[in-house]
């Protein structure tokens, strides 16, 4: 069944005093992009994340945000650079000299100057990246449960709006087909009003019927329609990225049904065809929400 291009999922995961977790929402976008939000501690997580979402997904714009809090000590260390420190304290006592103000120095003020107090974690790397998958799983999952529902609701719709347009071609192939049986008697009545007689010279009446049966024919143009109806409707239940499959289909049905209005020369027939387009239009803007 076709999916969705826009959703959302979340997911989370604990483990001895760390918490992950992982936000992705999508829109629409013609290609597959996937912006990711990770705290600096992750940032080198980034590409797996990016090939994990991807094996997933096709089309969209995919914007994944990565929480991660760390309540364990465990494996981090707190370094301070006393020389820089000390460094720093000296400029200060010389600015205060020079500016004949009291030094008044405060050893927290100190730690919170650049580099002189840093945070340095020694987890490791592939126990990270295998509890953050837990969440980034827990999140694809939903995120991809999201688009299968929205992706079956939009099938749905798209199945009825092409079934009207089957039973509008229908009813243009049943008025089409008496269209040379109707000019066949409106252009001998012409003839016999004209010249003011009942005699009708029936080969030079053959000759534009053959003529006029050419030009208003729209059987090739409903078979085509018809076929492309019917893959229409096969391609809307595979289970693959199909939008743009389906994109280029309902180019090729508005395309004949163009040409079907361009022969038309009967009302019903002109009115129907402005039926359809209107119907085709309203399928092809739905087509833009498909993956």
């Amino acid at each position: 069944m076709i999916k969705s291009m826009t959703g959302y999922g979340r997911g989370k995961y604990e483990n001895d005093g760390r918490c992950y977790t992982v936000e992705m929402k999508s829109v629409n976008h013609k290609y597959s992009e996937i912006s990711i939000k990770t705290p600096r501690n992750l940032s080198f997580l980034e590409d797996k994340i990016k090939k994990s979402v991807s094996s997933y997904i096709s089309r969209g714009k995919i914007d994944i945000q990565v929480t991660f809090v760390n309540m364990n000590s465990k494996g981090t260390n707190i370094n301070l650079n006393k020389e820089l420190a000390k460094q720093y304290i000296v400029a200060i006592q010389e600015l205060a000299e020079e500016a004949d103000l009291s030094p008044n120095i405060n050893i927290m003020d100190i730690t919170k100057l650049p580099d002189v107090l840093t945070v340095q974690s020694d987890e490791n790397e592939e126990l990270l990246w295998n509890e953050l998958k837990m969440a980034l799983d827990e999140a694809i999952d939903n995120f991809m449960l999201m688009r299968k529902i929205e992706g079956r609701l939009i099938a749905e719709d798209l199945e009825k709006r092409i079934n009207l347009i089957l039973e509008k071609t229908e009813k243009i192939s049943e008025y089409s087909t008496g269209l040379v049986e109707e000019y066949v008697v409106k252009l001998e009545g012409r003839i016999k009003e004209l010249l003011k007689t009942d005699v009708v010279d029936e080969t030079r009446l053959a000759q534009e019927v053959v003529i006029f049966s050419d030009k208003c024919s729209v059987q090739e143009e409903l078979t085509r329609l018809k076929s492309h109806i019917t893959q229409f409707f096969d391609t809307v239940k595979k289970d693959v990225p199909v939008g743009k499959n389906l994109d280029f289909l309902i180019q090729e049905m508005n395309r004949e049904t163009n040409t079907i209005g361009s022969k038309a020369n009967k009302l019903e027939i002109t009115n129907l065809v402005i039926e359809i387009k209107t119907i085709i239009e309203d399928i092809r803007e739905q087509i833009q929400n498909i993956e």
